[in-house]
């Protein structure tokens, strides 16, 4: 009763200043799909980090109502601007992901878990932003993928990395023309997916004496002129198990975009490597998406993406052997057909092969949640599901 009562009296708070300051947004989506999926473990596999050794858990076919979001992650938020004159605004974002299933947070169970950031925008020198926000990365490739950023069966995290939101950070956004360039730093990322073994200082960085734990930086630019576009971008963490011993997970990728009348086509291309202290690789990676969106009719869109991860290297720790798993794809499709400017349903499905969905494997950390059962090496998912904005 104390945590909803203070939540209804932030909102009362919130409320009265949108009334006082037309600069104040409160906004969110919510978007619930009903899921099938088949050769689904009913737990995460084992894994020996000495051996390499994954064993897959027993499962079956699973039916659910997926927590996730279909098309958009669920949220609420709020985000504002002040003109403090000469071209200068203050602004901020505050936004909260959660459940519709079942009201729960999610992002660990923060607040604000999706964004929450102050800064100053000028017109003609760009955003200079402070906070939890997404990397250079994520905001270059956000065009450039045929099932954007879909939570359900995009493998934003293989693509991305876990870290594709950072805490500590503080970025910059400038727009010239066609031109968008963006640059970030954190101070301390935070924890990440992919982190299996837990990290110094729970990942917050900012150590004395140790700059470099668990800090995180990227760089990207995009460019939109007529048809085309393409996006280059570079994006590092430094994740440390140990007081000033990071480790370091690199990655580097290029896309362009092309539209030929209600048809946008998709190509790109991701470089990864991640190392630990010592320098060892642990997984080397070479990317690769394609994909296309076509609007049938006014009202119902059309989505195709193919994606396919050439694994170079795997090591499940510094001192187990290689492994030399075979590679894993996945295709994913999604018709979208709007009721309303704000209210549309959807069918979305993929498939996946050497891997759970969204290439959930031991490359991963098996961080998305879609277990492989026992004696299986492909999975297939299917939802429909309605998604409402305001």
């Amino acid at each position: 009763m104390k945590k909803m009562a203070m939540v209804i009296g932030m909102l009362g708070a919130f409320t009265g200043t949108a009334h006082a300051q037309s600069g104040v947004t409160l906004y969110g989506v919510l978007d619930l799909p009903i899921e099938y999926v088949n050769h689904m473990a009913s737990a995460a596999p084992t894994v020996n980090a000495a051996t390499g050794t994954v064993t897959q858990q027993p499962g079956g076919n699973r039916f659910a109502l997926q927590t996730t979001g279909g098309l958009s992650g669920p949220r609420w938020g709020l985000r504002g601007v002040e003109d403090l004159g000469s071209g200068m605004q203050a602004l901020y974002v505050l936004e909260s992901g959660f459940g519709v299933d079942d009201g729960k947070s999610q992002q660990g169970g923060r607040l604000f878990g999706r964004q929450a950031f102050v800064g100053l925008r000028h017109g003609q020198y760009g955003t200079l932003t402070f906070g939890r926000q997404y990397t250079s990365m994520f905001d270059a490739f956000t065009n450039f993928g045929p099932l954007s950023w879909a939570p359900l069966y995009d493998p934003i995290v293989v693509q991305l990395g876990s870290t594709f939101r950072e805490d500590n950070m503080m970025k910059y956004t400038g727009v010239f023309g066609g031109v968008t360039a963006v640059a970030h730093w954190s101070f301390g990322a935070g924890v990440g997916a992919l982190a299996v073994q837990p990290l110094a200082g729970g990942g917050a960085g900012e150590t004395a004496g140790h700059f470099r734990d668990n800090s995180a930086y990227g760089a990207a630019l995009t460019y939109a002129g007529g048809p085309f576009g393409v996006a280059v971008g570079y994006d590092q963490w430094n994740p440390a198990v140990t007081v000033g011993n990071p480790g370091t997970v690199k990655k580097a990728s290029v896309a362009a975009s092309y539209s030929v009348g209600p048809a946008k086509f998709y190509v790109g291309y991701r470089w990864g490597d991640n190392k630990d202290a010592t320098g060892n690789s642990l997984v080397r990676d070479d990317y690769y998406w394609i994909g296309a969106n076509y609007q049938a009719t006014a009202a119902l869109s059309l989505s195709l993406g193919y994606y396919y991860d050439d694994l170079k290297t795997l090591r499940l720790s510094s001192t187990a052997p290689a492994a030399n798993p075979a590679n894993p794809w996945q295709v994913g499709f999604i018709a979208d057909y709007t009721l309303s400017k704000r209210t549309d349903v959807y069918l979305t499905t993929a498939y996946a092969k050497n891997a759970g969905l969204n290439f959930d494997t031991s490359a991963n950390g098996f961080a998305n949640g879609y277990f492989l059962s026992q004696g299986s090496s492909n999975q297939f998912g299917a939802a429909v599901g309605i998604r409402h904005k305001f």
